[in-house]
This record gives C-alpha cells, sequence and structure tokens, in this order.
C-alpha cells in the first residue's frame, strides 16, 4: 500500500448540466459520478480513509458516500487551489504525499491511480501529475478541448500547464492535454499553496498552477501518460452522452 493520502475534490456545481444535484451526483448508467471513482479507489492501492471535499449538497454527498471518509467544506467555489487550502488543516503535518482525484470524473480505475502512485514513489519529484494524448479534438474527445494544455520545453520537459481560456491559438493546438490528476509531497505543497494567484480569466485559484511554480525553481515534474478514456470527465449533456457510450463499450468488451 502507498503511504500517499488522497483528496477528492466534489464541491462543484455543475452548472451546464441542467441538473439541481451536485455535479458528483449526477447518474451515470443509474450510479452517481462519485461511486464509480469510489470505487476504483477502493480497490487500489492508496485506499487509506481519503478526504472529500464537498460545498454544493454537501450533506447529500456525505449520505451517499458514506462514512469511511472525511469531509471537509469548501463554502465558496474559488478554484481547485482553493479547495486543497480547505483541506489543509485537516491534512497539514500529518502525511507525507498528497494525490488529487476529482469526483466528477468516472471512468478513472484502480490501474491508473495506482500508476500516478507508484510514478511519484520512484520519481522523488515534489510533483507527479497525469497527461493523456489524443489525437484531435473530434468525437468522444471533443470533451478534451476544454482541458488545459500540457507546454513542454525543448528537450519535452513539462514547463507549465495552460487553462484553455487561458491560452493562446498556437497553445490551443497542443493536444496532449491536463486531466488534473495530482500527487505532491505534503511539505512543498503546504509551502506553496498560498502563494497561487487568481489572476485569470475565472478569478480562481488553479492547482495546475504549481507545476509552473515548480518549473521556475527549477525542479523536475514527473508525468505518467494515462489512456484518455481515464481522463473524461463531463461539463455538458452532451459530455455526459459520450461517458455513457463508452461505458456502455467498455461492459459489452468484459462480457
Amino acid at each position: 500500500m502507498h503511504d500517499i493520502q488522497l483528496v477528492i475534490l466534489a464541491a462543484g456545481k455543475g452548472k451546464r448540466m441542467n441538473s439541481d444535484l451536485p455535479k458528483v451526483l449526477l447518474p451515470l448508467r443509474g450510479k452517481p459520478f462519485l461511486h464509480y471513482l469510489l470505487e476504483a479507489v477502493q480497490h487500489s492501492s492508496v485506499f487509506n480513509h481519503p478526504t472529500i471535499v464537498v460545498g454544493v449538497g454537501s450533506e447529500l454527498i456525505k449520505k451517499e458516500a458514506g462514512s469511511k471518509y472525511h469531509y471537509v467544506t469548501q463554502d465558496e467555489q474559488l478554484g481547485t487551489g482553493h479547495a486543497l487550502q480547505c483541506a489543509e488543516k485537516h491534512l497539514k503535518g500529518k502525511v507525507s504525499d498528497i494525490m488529487v482525484l476529482y469526483g466528477d470524473h468516472p471512468l478513472v480505475d484502480s490501474k491508473t491511480i495506482d500508476t500516478i502512485a507508484t510514478a511519484h514513489s520512484k520519481g522523488g519529484s515534489p510533483i507527479t501529475m497525469a497527461t493523456a494524448k489524443v489525437q484531435d479534438f473530434k468525437d468522444w474527445r471533443a470533451g478534451f478541448y476544454d482541458y488545459g494544455r500540457i507546454i513542454r520545453n525543448g528537450k519535452g520537459k513539462l514547463k507549465k500547464i495552460v487553462e484553455k481560456k487561458d491560452a493562446t491559438e498556437e497553445e490551443l493546438c497542443v493536444t496532449e492535454v491536463n486531466p488534473s490528476y495530482l500527487c505532491f509531497k505534503a511539505s512543498w505543497l503546504w509551502e506553496h499553496l498560498n502563494k497561487l494567484s487568481n489572476k485569470n480569466s475565472q478569478k480562481e485559484y488553479y492547482l495546475t498552477d504549481l507545476p509552473g511554480m515548480a518549473w521556475e525553481e527549477g525542479e523536475t515534474i514527473t508525468t505518467v501518460s494515462i489512456d484518455p478514456v481515464a481522463a473524461l470527465g463531463a461539463n455538458t449533456p452532451e459530455q455526459l452522452a459520450a461517458l455513457e457510450k463508452i461505458l456502455d463499450e467498455q461492459l459489452q468488451a468484459s462480457s
């Protein structure tokens, strides 16, 4: 078992999904998004009473997930960096490493989680992150166009992540995207989390700014390429329909 504390971000509203439910409780083939992720976590090597950051519909989420988890509340949705800041008091000084996953990404499997954890344990970097390479942004891959882009230097080293709304036309052509599955050395994380700025188009604090900080400090960032399917989330009904189709295909293949 990896000595990594898992934090699941589950505070989002899902404004574009036309539902009053918290986004992580939206149904996918009869089960909430969150259930798929929690099942994957339970079958992984990093299941160690994960912390779930809740916000909108927090009591519904707690009831659905149950008592195996610690809960932290994010009262205002000010970005992923802010969500982890809300968990800092609960976790600081208690764990050596932290992995961040998202409750609205239901197709993550235990193999992907273990791959990230192993790479982090072996890599020795302050940050380990998953990336997904797609051939284009068509068909079921269309949702990836909204993802942050992985920007590398001439030697192939990760330099920074640029969110779609902050990207140039050239950067938007990059087809290596960021699902935001991140693993941190906790001591480095707490030192840098309060340095995040919200000077961006969304006025939010992005966890994805942290790799850029590490780069500026001369740190190496470990990256792991994962199956794009495991990186998929859903922000629109159309993207939800794509998830349902992929899940159907997976079930048919395994039957």
